[in-house]
């Protein structure tokens, strides 16, 4: 089921723009979001508060698979799009097909991004330098210890070897 959450980038574009006119701030934050976990809320919440509209920004399963790996993503794109368009404090969900994140925060223009959980430190400077680039603000938050989809996967494996 597609919520009124899920938005295509065009609209974004044109939203964001419009409510910078009015004075709003917009938040972005990124990630697979592949199955989601106390972190994920955790940085979602957290992101949401630096602002008045939160946009989380998901990769596609073409994305992750350039990113992860084969494997990977578990859940489809679509329905991680859903589950994150459920939660309270998530204003819209885009699925973007670009293997990092940049380029998106290039043609969106927010006025924060917001990064928490892991991260590779290369990316982390690319998505400063663009949100440098384009006059926004970038907060990294860190990591939150003991939390992630991977670790998740091979407890699961491990749980059900034979």
């Amino acid at each position: 089921m597609q919520s009124e959450k899920i938005i295509s980038e065009d609209k974004l574009i044109d939203l964001i723009r419009d409510l910078k006119k009015k004075g709003k701030k917009t938040v972005t934050t990124n990630g697979t979001f592949d199955i989601l976990h106390l972190a994920h809320i955790n940085i979602l919440n957290k992101a949401k508060s630096l602002g008045d509209i939160l946009i989380v920004l998901v990769n596609s399963d073409s994305s992750v698979k350039m990113n992860k790996g084969p494997k990977r993503p578990i859940v489809p794109e679509n329905e991680r799009a859903s589950m994150l368009a459920a939660l309270e404090c998530v204003d819209y969900v885009l699925i973007f097909n670009d293997e990092r994140v940049g380029e998106v925060l290039l043609r969106l223009k927010p006025s924060i991004h917001f990064k928490g959980g892991t991260f590779i430190q290369e990316r982390i400077q690319e998505e400063k330098r663009v949100m440098e680039s384009i006059g926004g603000e970038f907060i990294f938050s860190g990591e939150i210890k003991g939390y992630s989809t991977t670790n998740i996967i091979e407890k699961v494996l491990e749980a059900y070897k034979e």
